[in-house]
């Protein structure tokens, strides 16, 4: 009778080794309740856990890549669009994501969608489209300092696409095609500006200096001489017709007499 009190005696001190024994790794931490009190953060490693008397909550520390489901976002410029994104953070208090708030992942879930609506909400679509990294920076600033009261870090947060119907696509499609025709237009009309400018310049020049003209005339002879052939009517420059002009005028004066 003896032998088997002992043996159940030994039995229940196995049980309750074997039920009181934890090991957390590196990555997670347990929360400890003694009697429905928190009394400590455990972990990582080995340690005990009275039973009934003691319980534990784990708590996993590593990042967590959490997606926001896409959301109807109206801009400021009344423009109806659906965004999505993806929130990065982490527990770093793992008491206070137990206590202050009850399925931490639900908490900040729901936060980040209603922050996301409401951030994008005050912008145009075109910041929506060219400040992505300007955005995503205030959004994680208010994540951030909302989830600090739940042990929680955001590090980082990333809009991954916006959603336009097809009317609105077209729209922007248009738009983009007339800014690049008007472009086009102004460096067109810049540079006939310019051709206008370089060819007054020219003008000036060969103005001031009359065997320049000539050169660049004959110049212009050869240059038409080497090209296929055919009919070219080409004027005089009225430098060389002037003096046979005058010698005309006054063999007519002599005439007369």
């Amino acid at each position: 009778m003896i032998l088997n009190f002992g043996f159940a005696v030994i039995a229940l001190i196995v049980l309750f080794l074997f039920t009181s024994i934890k090991i957390l790794p590196e990555y997670e931490r347990g929360v400890m309740f003694t009697l429905g009190r928190m009394t400590g953060v455990k972990g990582p490693g080995l340690f005990l856990v009275i039973p009934f008397i003691q319980n534990m909550v784990k708590v996993d520390m590593r990042t967590v890549v959490m997606d926001v489901p896409p959301q109807d976002v109206i801009s400021r410029d009344n423009v109806s669009v659906r965004v999505n994104a993806v929130v990065y953070f982490r527990v770093i208090d793992a008491d206070k994501a137990i206590i202050e708030v009850e399925h931490f992942y639900d908490a900040v879930s729901q936060l980040a969608q209603t922050t996301l609506r409401s951030v994008l909400g005050k912008h145009e679509l075109d910041d929506m489209l060219a400040e992505r990294d300007k955005l995503n920076i205030d959004i994680q600033a208010i994540l951030d300092r909302h989830t600090d009261a739940w042990g929680i870090k955001v590090a980082n947060v990333e809009i991954k696409q916006v959603d336009l119907d097809e009317s609105m696509t077209r729209a922007i499609a248009r738009q983009a095609e007339a800014e690049r025709s008007r472009r086009a237009k102004v460096i067109n009309a810049e540079g006939e500006m310019q051709a206008a400018e370089n060819l007054r310049g020219a003008a000036e020049q060969l103005s001031r200096e009359p065997q320049a003209l000539q050169l660049r005339y004959l110049q212009t002879l050869v240059d038409i001489a080497g090209e296929n052939n055919s009919t070219i009517v080409f004027p005089l420059p009225m430098d060389l017709i002037e003096p046979l002009m005058d010698m005309k005028k006054r063999f007519d004066g002599t005439k007369s007499e």
